[in-house]
C-alpha cells in the first residue's frame, strides 16, 4: 500500500475531505459498520472509496481538472431562468396578419432594393442577379421557419439571443448576441452609406471626388476615402433616439407603402425601357474584367458568390418572429407573415433587378446608385427624381429600422450580465438605454466611416449566416430532447449502432437518443464544411470532383436519415418547422455554404470580431453573469419554502408561548395527537 493512502473507519458517518481545489469539500457518506474509505492526497487527485467486505471498488471520483472542466462546461450551458424577486409583464396581443406582414416588409425592404441589385450584376452575376436573388430566398425562409419554433418555444417577445439563453445555453446565447450586434451595428452603417451615395449622385459625385482626392485612404480592407456624411447621420440619429424618440407602427406602415409605391414605380418606368438583348450580350461586346457575356457572363460561381451578397437584402424579417407575445393567433399569423413578407420581398428583388439589367448592361451600371444612373441613360429624368427622392425617404426609415434595435440587444446582454452592466442603465429622464445608445451610435458610424459599401454588406452577411446556422441548430437539438428525460444506464456499442435506426424502438426521447442527435448535428455540420472546401478545391466538370462532392452529399444525406430516425419531443407548440430534421439541415447546409462564397477579408473582419467577443465574455462575462445571483435566489426561496413547510409539519403546541394559547389560536389535542 503506498504510503500516500490512509485507512479511515467512519461507522454511519459523513467523511469530509478537503481536496485543495478552490476550498472545494466533497462529503462521502458511508453506510455500513464495516465500510472503510480510502482516500489520495496525491496529485493523482483521486478520491476512491472501497468497501472491506466485498473487496472492490464502489466509485471513482476524479476532480482537481476534470472538475474544473465541469464547473467550466456548467457555466457555458447555464440557462437564463426568471429571478424570483422579478415580477413577469405581459403583453396585449394586438397585432394582426398585416401588422406583421409590413413589419416584416418595411425593415427588410430597404438598401438592398435601391443599391444591392446594381452592385451584384456589376461585376459578381450580371443579369443572373435574379437568381442570386432567389437562392438567398430559399435560405432565407429556411431560417425564417426555425426563428419561427424558437419563437413559439420561448413564450417571451425578444430576439434570438433570449430565445437561445432561455433554451440552450449561455455560451450560445453570448454567440447569437454578439452576431447580432454585429448585424445591427452594420446594418445600420450600410445603410447610412447607402443613403449617403444617394445623396451623392444628387450632385453629380461631387462629395466623393473631392474627399477621393483630398482624403484618399490607401488601405485594402477599408473603404477609398472617408465618408463624413455618413458618420454625421448616424450619430444624429444616436442622438435623436438617445432622447427618446420611437417609431411607431403607423409611421412604419406609412413609409412601407411609400417605398413599395417607390418601387411600382420603379418596375413600370423600367419595363417600358427594357430590352431583352442586354440579357444576350455576346462576348466579343462585352468589356475586359466583365466575363463571358450573355445571362451568366460570371458563372454559376458568380451566382452564388452574389446569393451570398443578396443574402443581406432579406436580412430583418426575424423581427417577425419576437412578437410571440403581441401576435393575434401566432400559431397562424407568425409563420404565415414571415412567408407572406419573403414572398413580397423577393418578388420586389426580383423585378427590380430584372428591370435594372434590362434597361442598362451590366457593365454599365453605376454600384453605387444604380437607378438614377439608368434612368439617367435612357434620359427619363422626372422618374430618376421621384425614385431617388423616394430612395431617400426610404433609406431614412430602413436607418431607423435597423439602429433602433442596437441599444436594445446591448441593454439586454448588459442586464444578463455578460456584456458590460452599465451598458444596462435606463436614464431617468427619457427612459431609454443612454449610455447604449451612444455606444452603439459611436461605434456605427465608425464603421460607416471607415468601410466601404460592398465590405459592410459582406460583414453583415457573415455574421447574420452564422447566427441562423446556430438557430437551426438549436432547433435541431431541442425537437430531439424533452425537459426531463430518462437516463440509459448501460450505454454498449452495439445499442448505439442499433439505435441509429431506431433499432431498440424507442418512442420519446432518453440520453443516449438525445446525444445521438447532437453528436450527429455535430458531425453533419463538419460535413458540411468539407464538402464546401471541396467545391472550393476540385472542378465541378472534372469527375473526381463530381465524384467527391457526391460521395460527401451522400454522407450528409444519410446523417440526417440517422437525425430522423430518433424519437422526437413530445412537447406541445403553436408551431413547429416541418419535415424535420430535413429543413433545419438544408439551412445549415445553405448558410454554411453562402458563408464560404465570402472573400477571405471578410473572414479575417469576423474572425477579430468573434475573438474580442470571447475575450469580454470569457474575462468579464462568465463570471458576472446575473444567473448566478438567479440561480441563488431560486435556491434560497426553496430553502425557504421547504422550511416553512417543515415547520408547520412538525409545530409542537408545548413549546408555543402563553399568549398564543390565551387567544385560543392552538390547535385542539386531539388534532395534534392524531399527527403523532
Amino acid at each position: 500500500m503506498p504510503a500516500w493512502w490512509t485507512y479511515v473507519e467512519s461507522p454511519l458517518e459523513f467523511i469530509v475531505s478537503a481536496c485543495r481545489i478552490r476550498s472545494v469539500f466533497f462529503v462521502v457518506p458511508t453506510r455500513s459498520q464495516r465500510s472503510r474509505v480510502l482516500f489520495s492526497t496525491s496529485a493523482d487527485w483521486v478520491c476512491k472509496i472501497q468497501r472491506a467486505s466485498h473487496q472492490r471498488e464502489i466509485t471513482s471520483l476524479r476532480f482537481g481538472a476534470s472538475k474544473t472542466m465541469t464547473n467550466f462546461w456548467k457555466a457555458l450551458t447555464r440557462r437564463k431562468t426568471d429571478d424570483v424577486n422579478e415580477g413577469e409583464s405581459k403583453l396585449a396581443r394586438v397585432l394582426n396578419l398585416f401588422d406583421l406582414t409590413a413589419l416584416g416588409v418595411g425593415s427588410t425592404l430597404g438598401l438592398g432594393v435601391y443599391v444591392l441589385a446594381g452592385q451584384v450584376a456589376f461585376n459578381i452575376a450580371g443579369p443572373a442577379v435574379t437568381i442570386s436573388f432567389l437562392i438567398a430566398a430559399v435560405a432565407s425562409a429556411f431560417a425564417g421557419i426555425c426563428y419561427a419554433e424558437f419563437a413559439a418555444r420561448v413564450p417571451k417577445a425578444g430576439s434570438a439571443y433570449v430565445y437561445s439563453y432561455v433554451t440552450i445555453g449561455e455560451f450560445v446565447a453570448f454567440t447569437i448576441g454578439w452576431n447580432l450586434i454585429l448585424e445591427y451595428v452594420i446594418g445600420t452603417a450600410s445603410v447610412a452609406r447607402g443613403l449617403s451615395g444617394y445623396f451623392d449622385s444628387l450632385i453629380n459625385n461631387d462629395m466623393s471626388k473631392a474627399l477621393n482626392e483630398s482624403m484618399h485612404i490607401d488601405v485594402d480592407f477599408l473603404g477609398d476615402y472617408p465618408d463624413f456624411l455618413s458618420f454625421g447621420m448616424v450619430l444624429l440619429l444616436a442622438g435623436i433616439l438617445a432622447f427618446g424618440a420611437k417609431e411607431s407602427s403607423f409611421l412604419n406602415n406609412i413609409f412601407t407603402t411609400v417605398n413599395l409605391v417607390t418601387i411600382a414605380i420603379v418596375l413600370v418606368a423600367g419595363a417600358m425601357n427594357a430590352n431583352v438583348d442586354n440579357w444576350r450580350i455576346p462576348e466579343k461586346d462585352v468589356p475586359e474584367g466583365f466575363g463571358t457575356g450573355g445571362f451568366m457572363p460570371f458563372g454559376i460561381a458568380g451566382v452564388m458568390a452574389g446569393a451570398a451578397k443578396c443574402f443581406y437584402g432579406f436580412v430583418g424579417f426575424d423581427c417577425i418572429a419576437t412578437t410571440g407575445e403581441e401576435a393575434i393567433n401566432p400559431k397562424r399569423n407568425i409563420p404565415l407573415s414571415i412567408v407572406v413578407s419573403l414572398i413580397i420581398i423577393f418578388l420586389s428583388y426580383f423585378g427590380v433587378s430584372t428591370v435594372l439589367t434590362m434597361m442598362l448592361p451590366y457593365y454599365l451600371q453605376d454600384k453605387d446608385a444604380p437607378f438614377p444612373h439608368a434612368f439617367d441613360a435612357v434620359e427619363w429624368y422626372t422618374i430618376k427624381w421621384i425614385v431617388t427622392i423616394g430612395a431617400v425617404f426610404a433609406l431614412c426609415t430602413s436607418l431607423l429600422g435597423a439602429m433602433f434595435p442596437l441599444p436594445r440587444i446591448l441593454y439586454a446582454m448588459g442586464n444578463d450580465g455578460i456584456l458590460f452592466k452599465k451598458l444596462s442603465k435606463v436614464h431617468n429622464y427619457t427612459k431609454t438605454p443612454l449610455l447604449a445608445t451612444i455606444v452603439s451610435g459611436i461605434f456605427a458610424s465608425i464603421m460607416a466611416l471607415l468601410f466601404n459599401l460592398d465590405q459592410l454588406v459582406d460583414m453583415m452577411s457573415i455574421g447574420t449566416l452564422l447566427a441562423y446556422t446556430i438557430v437551426a441548430i438549436c432547433v435541431l437539438v431541442l425537437r430531439y430532447q424533452d425537459e426531463e428525460m430518462s437516463k440509459v444506464v448501460s450505454v454498449k456499442a452495439p445499442n448505439v449502432i442499433r439505435q441509429f435506426f431506431n433499432g431498440n424502438s424507442y418512442r420519446e426521447p432518453n440520453s443516449m437518443t438525445s446525444a445521438i442527435t447532437k453528436v450527429g448535428i455535430v458531425v453533419f455540420a463538419i460535413v458540411c464544411l468539407v464538402w464546401c472546401s471541396f467545391q472550393k478545391v476540385f472542378d465541378l466538370d472534372s469527375t473526381g470532383g463530381i465524384v467527391a462532392l457526391s460521395l460527401v452529399g451522400a454522407l450528409l444525406i444519410l446523417i440526417c436519415i440517422v437525425i430522423a430516425m430518433q424519437p422526437v419531443s413530445t412537447i406541445e407548440l403553436t408551431f413547429k418547422v416541418p419535415l424535420v430534421p430535413f429543413v433545419p439541415c438544408l439551412s445549415v447546409f445553405a448558410n454554411l455554404y453562402l458563408m464560404f462564397q465570402l472573400d477571405l477579408n471578410t473572414w479575417i473582419r469576423f474572425l477579430i470580431w468573434i475573438v474580442i467577443g470571447y475575450v469580454i465574455y470569457f474575462c468579464y462575462g462568465m463570471r458576472n453573469s446575473t444567473q448566478i445571483t438567479r440561480a441563488r435566489n431560486h435556491a434560497e426561496a426553496a430553502s425557504n419554502a421547504l422550511r416553512d413547510q417543515n415547520m408547520g409539519q412538525h409545530e409542537n403546541p408545548a413549546f408555543e408561548p402563553d399568549s398564543k394559547a390565551e387567544n385560543g389560536r392552538l390547535p385542539p389535542p386531539y388534532e395534534y395527537s392524531e399527527k403523532l
